[in-house]
């Protein structure tokens, strides 16, 4: 709900009211109790959104929150298998390498 200011033309009292966009503009003065009311423009009449954030990733379902942390699990175990494979075929080419050259001598 949005916040409005208003201010008296007979006594110039001005005040925040927080109240509904639906809602109806007030006119008596809650301080002279005139009917000189009247709602101010500005930055008062704004919808002001408060947490962490909006975004539509932070409404997903378990469901979805799960399969996404089983895709990361298996990218990440993926990564490990392709460097233990990379150093095995390492390993085994120097070993070659040294079994060829002591063949040689």
């Amino acid at each position: 709900m949005p916040t409005y200011d208003y201010q008296c033309d007979a006594c110039d009292h001005e005040f925040e009211l927080f109240q509904q966009i639906s809602e109806s503009v007030k006119r008596k003065c809650p301080e002279c109790g005139k009917l000189k009311l009247r709602r101010l423009f500005g930055t008062g009449a704004a919808v002001v959104f408060k947490g962490s954030g909006f975004y539509e990733t932070d409404y997903r379902s378990d469901s979805y929150k799960k399969a996404a942390e089983k895709d990361k699990k298996s990218q990440s175990g993926e990564g490990k298998k392709e460097k233990k494979s990379e150093s095995k075929s390492s390993e085994s080419s120097s070993t070659k390498a040294k079994t060829t050259s002591n063949k040689k001598d």
